[in-house]
Formats: structure tokens, C-alpha cells, sequence
């Protein structure tokens, strides 16, 4: 059985529809689309730190919706645009993670989003 959460899709930076679920669990898998330091379709200015959080907190609150919590976290994928982000965006991470991270890719490009990070995360739930 597959489960979608926000197919209806969302809405992005200047009203923007965005064509996509902000989760897909199937198996006991989820996967967590994309978030970026956005509230109600805009990105809440700061520095990487303020960045990294909301992103973060948008993640698990998708994550909390399907009935996760961080113990299932297997996976994250970070996106930063700037290189020199990278040590500022560990010690958020550290901060939500604790002693027991999950595996992570981490790596600098541009995103369609005016922002400094966007975060996806892939959870499990055994059955």
C-alpha cells in the first residue's frame, strides 16, 4: 500500500504550485520531499544556522504527520549552496541527531529556491 501526504501539492515562493507530495510512504519506507526554510510558501530570511533548523523542523513535522519520529530517520540528503555553509550546517544537524545520525549526503548547488539549504529525509518503520 502506498500513502501519500500533501498530493494535493503545496505551494511555493510567489504562489508557485508545487506538483509533488510532501511525503510517499510505501513499505515502511518514507521519503520526505524537499524542504526548505519556508512558512506559508515563503523563505523565512536568516543566516545558514536559522536556515538549517527550519528546514529541518519541516522535515520532521512531515515526518510526525505520517507518524515518524527521528528514530526512524535512515537517510538525509543536503543540499547547501555555499561550501563554507558546511561546518555551520553540522552543528545543527549534530543538534537534532545526536549520537545516533543517520547516513547523509551532503553537497553545494544551486537551488530553484532563493535560499541557503534544502533537506530531505528517508525514514523506516519495520512492520
Amino acid at each position: 500500500m502506498i500513502r501519500r501526504f500533501g498530493a494535493e501539492g503545496g505551494t511555493g515562493t510567489g504562489g508557485q504550485f508545487l506538483p509533488f507530495s510532501r511525503a510517499v510512504e510505501a513499505g515502511g519506507w518514507l521519503y520526505v520531499s524537499g524542504q526548505t526554510p519556508m512558512k506559508d510558501g515563503e523563505v523565512v530570511e536568516g543566516g545558514i544556522v536559522e536556515q538549517s533548523r527550519l528546514a529541518i523542523q519541516n522535515c520532521l513535522d512531515i515526518m510526525q504527520e505520517a507518524g515518524y519520529g527521528l528514530e526512524h530517520v535512515v537517510h538525509v540528503t543536503v543540499v547547501l549552496t555555499d561550501p563554507r555553509y558546511f561546518g555551520s550546517f553540522n552543528k545543527v544537524f549534530r543538534e537534532v541527531f545526536g549520537t545516533h545520525p543517520p547516513a547523509r549526503i551532503c553537497a553545494v548547488a544551486d537551488l530553484v529556491v532563493d535560499c541557503k539549504v534544502e533537506v530531505d529525509v528517508t525514514c523506516y518503520k519495520g512492520s
